[in-house]
């Protein structure tokens, strides 16, 4: 999983939203909103008890599940605000990731991390002697993974600098894709069009030379992109909800109903809910304020509002999160009630953005 926001962040810096400091501004301004705020709403309400450790739990957007809810407006939202949104969440990660990297890790075995950071610069080495081979950077990958699991610092953080030394340009450079499939699509002269519109087997020489257009736009795409292009839906159908439902385990029974009332579960829900509300809306109003960078265009002060509530969709990435701050049996009771206001918070924001957002008068046509 964060193999793949590695490759999101990257791709957004060389060519999406963040490679524009102007355009990016307004949504990584908001991200630090969106985390400064619930952190300190958090330790307000846990200053002197034993769950203070767990301040970093709201601080988390969760892309896949925040998305998903704007994907049920369909086309109602501005295609600038989806960016928005999006970038919003990748900062957020970059947060999460340093929050993981910093602050849950007790020891370290220095050996283990020179190792990796060998293993790192063989990687840029391929990156930058242009070797294409998605097995040569996944095996090493996995190498390097190994060292941060056994070095003390959380192996899940290993996958954001290996996506970073996945090579971002195609082999072939968009004149030699031309002319490679002009030259194949040139082969099927005109005197064969009615042979081709026939549905039946092709001939040897027509299925090369299909291949070599396929090849050819194989060849066009980078390893950065399609390796993004292909994880994305095993990442947000597959890992992601097995990562959702492995974490997630929460025993009811033992519960007092009056817990989702005080304590960590209410610290946690005020946090997501009202926390990054405040933290995201306001720091965006003030931006725009103040000229620093403009509104999302197509966009309205209710359009974002509702998109800011979506910003309190915490699932995933804060269950992590609660799960390293609280582990160990003795802290057992913490985290089921800590997993229990993430995804009480996580549904009060996804409903309240939804409902926000759906109640806007204004209609983009795309």
């Amino acid at each position: 999983m964060f193999f793949t926001i590695g490759l999101e962040i990257k791709r957004e810096i060389l060519v999406g939203y963040l490679s524009s400091f102007r355009n990016a501004l307004l949504p990584i301004v908001a991200a630090i909103g969106g985390m400064i705020v619930p952190v300190c709403i958090f330790l307000s309400f846990s200053s002197g008890t034993p769950f203070s450790g767990g301040a970093a739990i709201p601080m988390s957007t969760d892309i896949a599940f925040s998305l998903g809810v704007l994907a049920l407006l369909g086309s109602r939202v501005p295609f600038p605000l989806k960016i928005f949104l999006t970038t919003l969440a990748v900062v957020d990660d970059i947060g999460g990731i340093l929050v993981i990297a910093v602050g849950y890790t007790e020891h370290v075995d220095s050996c283990y991390l020179v190792w990796a950071a060998v293993v790192l610069f063989i990687l840029w080495l391929g990156q930058y002697s242009h070797i294409k081979s998605k097995i040569f950077y996944l095996s090493l990958g996995t190498v390097v993974w190994y060292l941060f699991f056994n070095s003390g610092v959380h192996s899940t953080i290993a996958g954001v600098p290996v996506a970073f030394c996945i090579p971002s340009k195609p082999v072939f450079t968009s004149k030699t894709y031309t002319e490679q499939i002009r030259k194949a699509i040139g082969n099927l002269k005109e005197e064969n069009d009615e042979t081709l519109t026939r549905r039946s087997i092709l001939s040897n020489q027509q299925q090369d030379w299909l291949k070599q257009v396929e090849f050819a736009s194989d060849k066009e795409i980078s390893p950065l992109q399609k390796l993004e292009d292909s994880l994305h839906p095993l990442v947000n159908y597959l890992i992601v909800p097995l990562f959702a439902f492995a974490n997630a385990g929460i025993f009811l029974f033992d519960m007092n109903p009056g817990a989702i009332f005080e304590g960590i579960t209410l610290t946690i829900i005020v946090s997501l809910v009202l926390g990054k509300f405040l933290g995201i809306f306001c720091f965006s109003w003030l931006t725009v304020k103040f000229r620093l960078a403009p509104m999302p265009e197509d966009t309205t002060w209710q359009m974002i509002a509702g998109v800011t509530f979506l910003g309190g969709i915490g699932f995933t990435v804060s269950i992590f999160i609660a799960n390293l701050a609280f582990a160990g049996e003795t802290q057992s009771a913490l985290l089921d009630l800590s997993k229990l206001g993430i995804v009480i918070g996580s549904l009060i924001s996804g409903i309240t953005g939804y409902l926000t957002f759906s109640k806007s008068n204004t209609t983009v046509h795309l």
